[in-house]
């Protein structure tokens, strides 16, 4: 069994695996979705030691089999030089199993690395009459009805978790410790239920793919029906948030406030008396939606819940929207032509296909608003250990003489219980990981690698990734994977945090790294998203077609590729953006 342990990477020691032989192709593709960072080594150990559960939850689905990850966890993925990804090889093997799945689909899918990664190099352990039979039997299960019973149960663990939480942050250290082991043995069970209805919303959508494709000519198409769904967890907050946009602009103080600045934003908000109901309203919201943030699976970072201000920054760039950007409209208005265009589609099915088109659509649609579902139940109980931690690492850290809550997660579990006895034993380990880890960060880790990870001091730096020789001219077009249809104009506003927007405003196109649901609420105001990596399962694209709005993604290197304040055409039924002209 594959463990994590401190590597020396070349500029230190810090988290590392050791790579699958068999399976050696590892992606950060959807992984950069969902861990934009360099994990803390408290948090991938924690998942790592309950493997055993996803890795059981994996080989029930039949597609991997006991043979498959004889060489130990890290054949599905894990952390490498900090960095959490996917292994790529792995994933095609599946694909190779499945009758009418393509290597290039299941790319396109889940991973948006079609032409990043290396080609597929046939091996003896592609096939497996097994892993074929299963993948049968799963593609079968697809024209059920979806039973997502288990979003109920799940929610039901996460709302106990959540009445005890008041108990559990006044708890003993110790005690602390055991409830944060208990809720992390509760996450990961209901991460593997979020990694099985990914893997069925994911088939789904391929089915109806290959449903449409003769027909309507274009796989794509697909896509296009899933717009307007409706009732998409990770859209809901931005809804939220546009509400509050239109009650700060309604009220003088409260827009004044923001006017000022964010920071401090949210104090001056709680000591202005006439902003009392936007208070009230904005307090409810994080109760609702506190789980969500820039790096939500990571317990050591920032949420909206512990730090307002990355909400409230977000609302503000919603401020000066206009009333046709409201993201609630805009999906009623997709959900109510909706009906008509899947009509449309099912008219061009031969009468044998209509009845396997109507399942098709019917899993694609709710096995698409499951996931999103599921995500959101596990991110609210990562919430609930987030905010049990943290109040244990504050509690301890104050014992030493410049010490920092965040000092806890960069122990191993086995050396929690240590640190907590006697915090000042750790101080010049901590001080070496933590080095370590901001250099790390300060590095552009491989989008993919073959077999070993190329050591970390040959990673390129952030602040040099901007080569001016590569800017595309207007004229100029740079491709990715087609994800939600249309054609937009506007200004390129690059973002490479979502907290820190710019100027970003109506009109513009959002050029962004990579996104997850923190991501969103910047899609209101704009006219288009385009995205350096991602696939059409990503939650940038979900997003996108709820607010249909244009959306390209795995444009590779987009936002050092295309000037800030340039114009732009994003062109989400081809792929394309094309600068038009210059700042």
């Amino acid at each position: 069994m594959a463990s994590v342990a401190m590597v020396d990477l070349g500029v230190g020691p810090y988290l590392h695996e050791t790579p699958s032989k068999r399976f050696p192709i590892y992606t950060r593709g959807n992984a950069g979705e969902v861990w934009p960072e360099v994990g803390y080594p408290l948090t991938i150990d924690s998942w790592r030691s309950q493997t055993q559960t996803l890795t059981d939850m994996t080989l029930a689905l039949g597609m991997v089999t006991e043979s498959d990850i004889a060489e130990g966890i890290t054949v599905g993925g894990g952390c490498f030089g900090g960095y959490m990804y996917l292994n790529l090889s792995l994933v095609r093997a599946v694909a190779l199993r499945s009758p009418g799945v393509t290597i290039e689909e299941v790319d396109a899918t889940y991973l948006g690395s079609e032409g990043l990664a290396p080609p597929h190099v046939p091996t003896a352990h592609d096939r497996n009459w097994r892993g074929t039979v299963a993948a049968l039997t799963f593609i079968r299960s697809l024209l059920k009805k979806p039973d997502t019973a288990y979003l109920a149960t799940d929610r039901a663990i996460v709302t106990k978790w959540q009445r005890r939480q008041p108990e559990l942050v006044q708890a003993s250290n110790h005690a602390a410790i055991r409830a944060i082991r208990d809720l992390h043995r509760d996450i990961v069970t209901m991460f593997g239920n979020h990694i099985d209805v990914t893997s069925r919303a994911g088939g789904a959508v391929a089915m109806l793919a290959g449903l449409v494709e003769k027909p309507l000519g274009d796989r794509d198409a697909a896509m296009g029906l899933l717009t307007g769904l409706g009732d998409i967890d990770s859209a809901a907050p931005s809804e939220a948030m546009w509400e509050l946009s239109r009650a700060a602009n309604a009220n003088a103080a409260v827009s004044a406030a923001f006017d000022a600045g964010i920071e401090g934003l949210h104090d001056r908000l709680m000591a202005e008396p006439t902003a009392a109901a936007f208070v009230a309203e904005f307090s409810d919201f994080l109760v609702r939606f506190g789980s969500r943030g820039p790096n939500e699976w990571e317990t050591a970072c920032d949420t909206w819940g512990t730090r307002p201000e990355l909400a409230l920054t977000l609302i503000d760039r919603m401020r000066a929207a206009g009333e046709t950007q409201s993201p609630a409209a805009r999906t009623a208005a997709l959900k109510s032509d909706r009906g008509s265009h899947v009509a449309a589609a099912r008219s061009q099915m031969r009468f044998g296909q209509k009845r396997l088109f109507d399942k098709a659509i019917r899993s694609a649609s709710e096995y698409s608003v499951a996931r999103e579902r599921s995500k959101t139940t596990v991110v609210d109980l990562i919430q609930v250990l987030r905010v049990v931690a943290r109040s244990l690492a504050e509690r301890v850290s104050a014992e030493v003489p410049g010490g920092h809550w965040e000092d806890m997660w960069f122990c191993f579990d086995a050396e929690l219980d240590g640190w907590v006895d006697d915090p000042g034993s750790m101080v010049d380990v901590i001080a070496e990981r933590r080095a370590v880890r901001n250099e790390l960060s300060r590095r552009i880790p491989p989008f993919v690698f073959d077999g070993e990870l190329p050591p970390a001091d040959t990673w390129p730096l952030r602040e040099s990734a901007l080569d001016e020789t590569n800017v595309i001219a207007p004229g100029g077009t740079i491709s990715g994977l087609a994800a939600v249809p249309g054609v937009a104009e506007g200004r390129a506003c690059v973002v490479t945090d979502p907290f820190a927007p710019g100027d970003l405003g109506p009109g513009d196109v959002l050029i962004a790294p990579l996104t997850d649901p923190a991501w969103t609420p910047l899609f209101v105001p704009v006219e288009a998203v385009v995205v350096d990596v991602g696939g059409q399962m990503s939650h940038a694209v979900i997003v996108a077609r709820e607010f249909g709005m244009p959306c390209v993604v795995a444009a590779t290197d987009a936002t050092t590729r295309i000037p800030h304040g340039a114009r732009v055409r994003v062109d989400g039924t081809a792929g394309t953006v094309t600068v038009l002209a210059e700042t």
